[in-house]
């Protein structure tokens, strides 16, 4: 096809954006598919790679479509519908959506409490605990990234345990913790800090979903303590009493 910047007032990047807009809304490009590369596009367009890159860029900061460094441009999924309940499962959840839940460990490391994080652990401040840090995806995509504290007496060696189940409820599992559930839950919205968005692949300025959160077991006590930043534009939280 041809475009041509005519009187329509419509500048060609919109065209094209609009394009491939309606490529994904007629399902020629699905759900987690890699678009086209620049050059292809530009052909089929008929205009030069800056204008495509100008409309890859819409339709990324839309949320539409997603870029990936050294892979390509991938059509985004639609929003994962992420409940918030006293049982919350990143696995589950995901999985319930028809998706392949991953989690990968970014680092693991070791840092004496702070007053706060003892308060949440129920442990005395400066005592040791293990912080994870980790991104989790749903097929390709990366959802969140998440920060985990745990007690190094309740939970020593917690770092390799992950790094080799990719899960926390598997590492929970590894310890006899059978079953948890959620004690509090505390959200906000805020601009993703430059590390974040690299590991989640959004552009600088895009929203998180910040969600402070801790797990406790059946009596009531404290397991783990967690931030998650979540990628606005890919979950919706869904509370659920």
């Amino acid at each position: 096809m041809s475009l041509q910047d005519t009187g329509s007032g419509v500048a060609l990047w919109r065209q094209v954006a609009d394009g491939i807009e309606r490529g994904i809304a007629e399902g020629r490009y699905a759900a987690g598919e890699r678009l086209p590369g620049e050059v292809e596009i530009a052909e089929a367009y008929r205009v030069n790679r800056h204008t495509v890159r100008r409309a890859l860029a819409a339709l990324s900061e839309r949320g539409l479509v997603r870029a990936e460094r050294g892979s390509g441009t991938y059509v985004e999924a639609p929003r994962l519908a992420y409940p918030l309940r006293s049982r919350t499962r990143f696995s589950e959840i995901v999985g319930a959506g028809g998706r392949e839940p991953r989690g990968q460990l970014i680092e693991a490391s070791e840092e004496p409490a702070t007053r706060e994080l003892a308060r949440l652990l129920a442990v005395r401040t400066g005592a040791l605990l293990v912080r994870i840090e980790a991104v989790r995806l749903a097929d390709r995509a990366p959802i969140c990234v998440s920060t985990t504290w745990l007690s190094v007496e309740k939970f020593p060696d917690a770092g390799r345990v992950f790094a080799s189940v990719r899960s926390m409820t598997r590492l929970l599992d590894h310890y006899g913790v059978r079953d948890f559930r959620r004690g509090s839950t505390r959200i906000r919205a805020a601009i993703a800090e430059a590390t974040d968005a690299a590991r989640l692949d959004l552009a600088l300025g895009r929203p998180v979903l910040v969600v402070d959160a801790t797990d406790v077991d059946g009596d009531g006590k404290p397991l783990v303590t967690k931030r998650s930043r979540f990628a606005a534009e890919r979950v919706e939280f869904l509370v659920e009493s």
